[in-house]
């Protein structure tokens, strides 16, 4: 499976000049933990919430600071034609929960540990489903006689 199927697109973005309430604005109507910072279709960085609660406001940044201020300029990306398993390993040795996928050096979406977790239980599901139905639809066989009393 590719990265492109599991992913989520578009990715949530803003511009490296957007101020930081304009930001944590953003990432409440979207939902999301994170945002890239894209600039002429490239990416620039990415700003999490943590990075606006200890270095932005909690760091002292007005809320109209700008978002390169407190963004990550090292992102580890992903490609979206990339083996699913690839992302995998990424994410476990870099230890991040969020990968820019690009396409040809363009951001095309996002791929995060839950995207996983999702991918893992649908995985699960569609292995368990016929199982539990051929379990579901099986006639009951004879009374257990495990840890029944015995008669002299």
């Amino acid at each position: 499976m590719k990265v492109s199927q599991v992913m989520t697109a578009p990715a949530v973005s803003v511009g490296p000049q957007v101020c930081l309430a304009d930001v944590i604005r953003e990432m409440a109507v979207s939902g999301v933990g994170s945002v890239l910072v894209v600039e002429d279709g490239l990416l620039r960085g990415i700003v999490t919430d943590r990075d606006l609660a200890v270095r932005g406001l909690g760091g002292g940044l007005d809320r109209e600071a700008r978002v390169d201020e407190v963004m990550s300029e090292r992102v580890v990306t992903v490609d979206a034609d990339a083996d699913l398993q690839v992302a995998y390993r990424t994410f476990s040795r870099t230890g991040v929960r969020r990968l820019p996928v690009l396409d040809g050096g363009c951001v095309v979406g996002v791929l995060t540990v839950d995207d996983l977790f999702l991918d893992v239980f649908q995985r699960l599901g569609d292995l368990l489903g016929p199982v539990a139905w051929s379990v579901l639809h099986e006639p009951p066989g004879p009374p257990s006689t495990v840890g029944a009393p015995h008669e002299l």
